[in-house]
């Protein structure tokens, strides 16, 4: 394998990984989501980024340094101190502060892959905080509005072509009768924008590594969003069909996997385009 198919399939690796352990603690196991953070890390490491170190950003700086210990130190103090479980959001700015610290050892392999992070990191934390965080403090009613139009009302249509019935019981919620009566809510991560965050943070931090023009960029960002916007259809509709068919139980257990594989394929697929488009 040469180098650049070796750096690509690395890319790919991490990205399932680390998003498989931004879910796991978040939802699922910690445990589990530790060791895959272990491994990323690890894969991180054999990353070759032919452009990266004259990419003339982030250059070595005390200041960096100071940042990145600060956000890594204040947002576990603030959990641990608070008894709060490490959420997306904490788990995200935790890795942009390692990644801050990163970019100012003295490894050059660690230094370049790290700025990669801070690409993909800083780009989700500003999204999530202008999505999640400023349009609650404006009162601005997107996310639930996003949810019931764009992501529950196209789901309910396409199971009912199926012939299975869901009942809509509030914006976000829906009854499903099948092998046991349930009610799902369709809301928060499941309204896949942080997949379409994480893309974003991916393909930006892709483009700014490898010098991709603003044209190409802008062009594979709005893919990226079309791309994960009918994946997470994809998602909900494979949540429901297992529900209906084989109850809550095994519902939550696929409910806490199939995002971060299905979103590990999209990326690999995103990556493999960009690839043969360069």
């Amino acid at each position: 394998m040469d180098s650049e198919n070796k750096n690509l399939v690395l890319i790919l690796l991490v990205l399932a990984l680390f998003t498989g352990m931004a879910v796991e603690v978040s939802e699922g196991s910690t445990v589990v989501g530790v060791i895959l953070f272990l491994i990323s890390i690890f894969l991180l490491t054999q990353i070759n980024f032919k452009h990266l170190g004259n990419s003339g950003l982030l250059k070595k700086s005390k200041t960096y340094f100071v940042i990145g210990v600060f956000i890594v130190s204040a947002d576990l103090y603030y959990n641990f101190k608070n008894g709060g479980e490490l959420g997306t959001l904490d788990v995200m700015t935790l890795f942009f502060g390692a990644s801050l610290i990163g970019t100012q050892l003295q490894n050059p392999q660690i230094a370049r892959v790290s700025k990669f992070g801070a690409y993909i990191s800083s780009v989700f934390v500003v999204l999530y905080l202008i999505f999640y965080s400023m349009f609650a403090f404006l009162n601005i009613d997107f996310l639930h509005k996003f949810d019931h139009y764009m992501i529950l009302l196209p789901t309910v249509k396409i199971i009912g072509l199926m012939g299975i019935p869901l009942e809509v019981i509030a914006t976000e919620t829906v009854r499903i009768s099948g092998v046991e009566e349930m009610t799902m809510v369709i809301g928060g991560p499941c309204s896949g924008l942080y997949s379409m965050f994480l893309l974003i943070g991916i393909v930006f931090g892709y483009s700014q590594i490898e010098k991709m023009d603003f044209n190409r960029t802008f062009m594979m960002l709005g893919f990226c969003v079309a791309v994960a916007y009918i994946s997470n259809l994809f998602r909900v509709i494979v949540l429901y069909l297992t529900a209906y068919y084989y109850g809550q139980e095994t519902m939550m257990m696929v409910h806490t996997h199939i995002g971060w594989i299905i979103f590990a394929g999209v990326a690999a697929g995103i990556m493999y385009f960009i690839e043969l488009k360069r």
